[in-house]
């Protein structure tokens, strides 16, 4: 089997298993459209800032988001490099199940031709 089809690897896994949680999914839907602050972030929860700066942390540590400082504020930006990443692996894993359905529509139009 090609390594590119093999488990996706610690990075991966961490970045998958942090777009497990609804409001990591939510976070970075809001912040493909822009930087914010994590106070920003809040906003639409009914969330405190300290529950979203959790959130933000685990998608920090996996590589999903990063956070500079701007003076006293601390924008959080969107890592679309790493996206990129696991898009890709979607990509391969599609290609691979599309490629094991036509073989096996050709198998099946093949067998019924035979009989």
């Amino acid at each position: 089997m090609p390594a590119s089809l093999m488990a996706p690897g610690p990075a991966l896994d961490a970045a998958f298993a942090a777009l497990g949680d609804p409001v990591r999914r939510a976070l970075v839907t809001r912040l493909a459209q822009g930087d914010a602050t994590v106070g920003e972030l809040a906003e639409p929860f009914e969330l405190t800032p300290q529950a979203i700066s959790h959130h933000v942390g685990v998608l920090r540590r996996c590589g999903l988001v990063e956070q500079r400082r701007d003076g006293t504020k601390r924008p959080c930006r969107l890592r679309v490099d790493q996206l990129s990443l696991l898009s890709r692996w979607i990509d391969e894993q599609r290609r691979a199940w599309d490629d094991r359905l036509d073989a096996l529509e050709q198998h099946l139009t093949d067998d019924g031709a035979t009989r």
